[in-house]
């Protein structure tokens, strides 16, 4: 079998097996196990990472035990992702500190259910596993790999309004951090830690402060995210002109690749 059509098939596969096991049991399964823990945040934890398991199979089953890990992009330094994130996201923080209250309502559970789950899992299953796959071992272009898990991904946070509005407002922003997410770790050559902290970093200080009860907020936060997302994207350039790295998002791979990079390393 052809090894696109190969990659293709296991991974709408495997995601779509989580994605319906997730919409029609996770809210169950969750409370089922907070019932036995007694601890919310965790249960909700502990269920991502147990419905889960069809993506990891998938990735097992493409590439082996052995090259799982790194065919997730868990296997990059953990302290880059840490450090560029910090010093990316820095503007919000500030920015929020001086416009915004700290938010009295934040507690363990919204640090496990709003940041360390949404950052580490959202990023593994949509920009690691869907994403990752078809880019990385396809002759897919970044477009055609990276809609379909934006498009998802920004419709699952449309639970946080019912206003028109406000809903068209947080698709689009979550259709673009989707894609920002993407070729961020793509440019930093598939260090998933990197999306993850830029994740987390950015949840954590939207929680940290009375910012907005959705993922689009308001004049102020946007102008604050809109600087951290231009400190992405020109200091990544930076680094890849730096290491005198062409970026790998260009017009050679925005739609169909000739090879897959990665096949042709193998």
């Amino acid at each position: 079998m052809n090894r696109t059509i190969k990659i293709l098939l296991i991974t709408f596969l495997s995601f779509g097996v989580y994605f319906v096991l997730d919409d029609m049991f996770f809210n169950d399964f969750r409370t089922w196990l907070n019932g036995v823990i007694n601890q919310f945040g965790i249960s909700h934890v502990i269920t991502y990472a147990v419905f889960g398991i069809p993506i990891i199979l998938g990735a097992t089953f493409m590439h082996g035990p052995k090259v799982l890990v790194d065919s997730l992009g868990l296997n990059k330094p953990v302290l880059k992702g840490v450090l560029f994130s910090l010093i990316c996201t820095f503007p919000m923080f500030l920015g929020f500190a001086i416009v915004f209250d700290l938010n009295s309502e934040i507690s363990l559970n919204t640090v496990l259910i709003n940041l360390i789950a949404a950052a580490f899992f959202e990023e593994l299953f949509f920009r690691g596993f869907l994403f990752g796959q078809l880019y990385r071992y396809t002759k897919l272009g970044f477009i055609p790999s990276v809609i379909i898990g934006a498009l998802l991904f920004a419709t699952l946070h449309l639970y946080q309004s019912e206003e028109l509005s406000t809903l068209i407002g947080v698709f689009l922003t979550t259709l673009l951090g989707g894609i920002l997410f993407a070729w961020v770790y793509t440019e930093w050559n598939y260090n998933l830690w990197v999306p993850i902290f830029l994740h987390l970093f950015m949840n954590l200080f939207w929680e940290l402060f009375s910012v907005s009860d959705n993922a689009f907020g308001g004049i102020y936060s946007n102008v604050f995210r809109l600087i951290t997302i231009a400190l992405i994207i020109v200091l990544t350039v930076l680094n890849k002109r730096k290491k005198e790295i062409r970026l790998e998002i260009n017009k050679n791979s925005i739609w169909i690749k000739k090879a897959s990079i990665e096949a042709l390393n193998n």
